[in-house]
This record gives structure tokens, sequence and C-alpha cells, in this order.
């Protein structure tokens, strides 16, 4: 089967945030986005394929795995234009978006990403959140979109195993204030956040806790900061004035989540 011009311009569309939230589609290439996709459920409306997939072995089990799906068989050639990276593995999927919404999302463990811009940040926190048993991710506007192609890349698909909702910073406020959870919010003028007690211990009751993580440059917006139970920071005793959004927010969400003393 040959890929039509009307699939092949959808996939195109899919890169645009707007319309992929009007079709309500995820693009997902490589194999190991694909993979994990695939291991969470996701509903795949349509995969795309090159001989270039069969190169690794993973790649073979996931044309395997493709059995029960229409796959539209495409040389390599084709699969380069319409993919968005510079070395595609020849596997592109188009999945339903999974629903969601705040009661599922809002629990023990949330991370909040408040405008946070870039789609590799977005895609690395969402990682870590799974990584670090997180209960879901809450997503504020002026956030990269965490189901563009780039993001879902970035999150090797993780994107896939964890609850996602999108809304403004007001109802994620009143969502984890309704749960009793201790609010953090991340800043380089906060204080040091060490072990498992912040997270889990008395300070929250055991009720949960949620991590505000703010805009690679402007950080946390200032409503959510005067929401905060506590602001915190990484401790750091090298030279570095500070770090990357996305390395901070793994450390800390490591910090909330260990449970050694």
């Amino acid at each position: 089967m040959e890929l039509s011009q009307r699939r092949a311009r959808l996939i195109q569309h899919l890169r645009k945030r707007k319309s992929r939230e009007r079709e309500g589609l995820v693009l997902v290439e490589g194999v190991r986005a694909v993979t994990e996709a695939l291991d969470a459920g996701a509903r795949v409306s349509f995969a795309v394929a090159a001989p270039i997939a069969g190169a690794s072995e993973m790649g073979r089990d996931v044309i395997d795995r493709l059995a029960d799906v229409e796959v539209v068989d495409v040389d390599d050639k084709t699969l380069v234009s319409i993919s968005d990276t510079e070395r595609p593995q020849g596997i592109v999927l188009v999945c339903e978006q999974p629903e969601s919404d705040a009661s599922r999302v809002v629990s023990t463990s949330t991370l909040i990403l408040d405008a946070i811009q870039d789609p590799g940040n977005v895609g690395a926190l969402i990682r870590s959140a799974v990584a670090f048993g997180f209960g879901g991710v809450v997503v504020l506007d002026g956030t990269g979109d965490p189901w563009g192609a780039k993001a879902v890349r970035a999150a090797a698909g993780m994107t896939f195993h964890i609850p996602v909702h999108s809304c403004d910073a007001d109802s994620a406020i009143t969502a984890v204030s309704e749960m009793g959870s201790t609010l953090y919010c991340a800043s380089a003028e906060g204080k040091p956040l060490r072990g498992p007690r912040q997270g889990h211990g008395t300070s929250t009751g055991g009720a949960g806790f949620a991590l505000v993580l703010g805009n690679e440059g402007a950080g946390v917006r200032p409503v959510l900061r005067e929401a905060a139970d506590s602001i915190v920071s990484v401790e750091m005793n090298g030279a570095a004035e500070s770090l990357n959004v996305g390395i901070a927010g793994s450390i800390l969400m490591h910090e909330l989540t260990r449970t050694d003393e």
C-alpha cells in the first residue's frame, strides 16, 4: 500500500500543535518511542514503515508487533521526507492522544510544568516523572506541546505511560489544594531539597506533593510561588550557578521520591 497524499499531508499537519490538537492524534517516531507507546497500549490509527526499520533487532520486533495494525510500507527516501529527525529509524506511528482529566493526574505525586518551552526539556521531564514513579503531569499554558513529535521523542515514548493534563495555573492550584498535597516550587533562590522527608514524611502527613518547574528564563510564575508551601532548589557545591531545567527537575524528583534515609 502506498502512502496517500492525504495521509502524507496529515503527518505534516500533525507537527503543528493546533492541527494536532484538532485531530486528537499524536506522531510517534523512532523504534524506542514506538515500542514504549505500544507497551502502554497506545491506540494506533496507522503506521508507516520503511526497510531501514529492519536494520536492528528491536526494529524488526516492532514491525512484528504491528501485525494487527494498518501499516503503510514506503521506501527509505519517502520515510525521510515525512520524518522530523535527521536519522529516522524507519517507523512512524499515528496514534490517538490519550484522554485525561485533573482527577486522574493530580495524585500523591504530581509534576507541574509551568511555561517550559523547549520540547526537549518537556519530554525529558516527563520521562523522569515516569522513572521516579510520579502519578501524573500537569501542563500549564505557555508550555511546549507534550504530545508534539519532538517532546514525545525526547520522552522516549514514556508520555503514554503517565496521565498528562493541560490546564491553567489557578485550576492546578485548586486541584493540589483539594488533594491536601504539599506544593513545592523550584527556584535557584530556594532552600536546598534533601531527602525523602520533604516529600513523604511528616511535612506532608502522607497526603503527597506536587512539584512545579518553571520557564527556562523567567522561572515559576508569581501566582504559583505565592501558593507554594516551600520554595526549593538543588544543592550545588561546584562553580556552576544554575542547571538546565530538565536536569534540575530530575534531581528534585529523585529527592522527593527516594526512600533511603
